[in-house]
């Protein structure tokens, strides 16, 4: 999708937000800052919440706000952490040189909410994606945490809330994101494809909606996708458009989430595949390849398909797809790309 996409270019206000209970709860901590555990499912729009929340509370919300996704700050390698441009003034050669990756990580946690906010009386450190956190960084967290609380706000977000320690959830005030409804999902829809002048029908955007089962970012980029592809947005476009990209589409990101490290997500989406969808191992494998073949040339799509052809072995010999799976997941950061 060459376009910028249209849920950065329609990120909602706070005024915005489609559940009015998570709307009022914002509303609160702008009125009265406070750390805050955000959580909820996947799609639900609690980074798009905390988002609205900065722009609100910050006259200079990209200076005053830093954005730590977790599961791609602490799967990143010492000089990945060390170049990225949020990071690096805090970073000399010597410390890289000489630090751990957790001492790294723990000393660009205390630097991030240590500095003094460009306007107003507090800055905002957002840890994404928290379920990923281990104990002993939450532990370092929680220390950080109580050294800056007075000119620092930190919002978690997670799917997962039990995964933090009790004294992170204690120091902090929970906002429940809930799976927006049907009627949510098209009535954001309706908005961003009335800017957009995208013509549209009412079923259309039903369908839509509910092939997104409640995740309105996965609804959202589904109906830019049908818009670009079809230039409307119908019940028969949805659902051709959809019907074909379903399946391709979990398997790029699930690519995509295993070449950048991530292989919670890659296997997240694995086992819907395989558990949810039903499909066989030697299915998901073909599909992996044939998103290899359109993403690599030469010896990268080589490397690939001798790694596909161990698995299809170890396959084809009865042991669990899943196991395998996983393992070509695991191997195409390091040895494909």
């Amino acid at each position: 999708m060459d376009s910028p996409l249209w849920t950065e270019r329609h990120a909602p206000d706070l005024s915005a937000l489609p559940q009015p209970e998570v709307r009022e709860n914002f509303e609160r901590a702008l009125e009265e800052p406070m750390n805050l555990v955000v959580h909820g499912p996947k799609g639900s729009g609690k980074t798009a919440g905390v988002r609205a929340l900065t722009r609100e509370s910050h006259d200079h919300p990209d200076a005053d706000r830093v954005e730590i996704n977790v599961a791609d700050f602490f799967d990143a390698t010492k000089k990945e952490i060390s170049q990225d441009p949020r990071f690096s003034q805090f970073i000399d050669a010597k410390r890289r040189r000489e630090s751990s990756k957790a001492d790294l990580i723990n000393h660009v946690l205390k630097e991030s909410a240590s500095y003094a906010p460009v306007t107003g009386e507090y800055k905002t450190v957002v840890l994404d994606n928290a379920e990923g956190m281990r104990e002993d960084f939450q532990q370092a967290l929680r220390r950080v945490m109580e050294q800056y609380h007075e000119t620092t706000q930190f919002v978690i977000t997670t799917r997962q809330p039990s995964s933090l320690i009790a004294p992170i959830r204690s120091r902090c005030f929970p906002i429940p994101v809930r799976s927006p409804t049907q009627d949510e999902i098209i009535g954001v829809l309706e908005t961003i494809v009335e800017r957009e002048e995208v013509t549209f029908e009412d079923e259309g955007l039903e369908f839509v909606a509910g092939a997104a089962n409640g995740d309105l970012r996965e609804a959202i980029v589904s109906a830019q996708t049908i818009a670009e592809q079809e230039g409307e947005i119908t019940m028969q476009t949805a659902y051709e458009t959809l019907s074909s990209m379903d399946t391709d589409s979990r398997v790029q990101e699930m690519v995509t989430s295993a070449e950048a490290g991530q292989f919670t997500d890659a296997r997240s989406t694995l086992d819907e595949l395989l558990v949810d969808e039903g499909y066989s191992g030697e299915e998901v494998l073909e599909a992996i390849l044939d998103v290899g073949r359109s993403r690599y040339t030469g010896r990268e799509l080589a490397r690939l398909h001798r790694l596909a052809g161990e698995i299809d072995v170890a396959i084809v010999e009865g042991t669990s797809d899943r196991t395998h799976l996983s393992h070509l997941l695991s191997r195409l950061g390091s040895e494909v790309r």
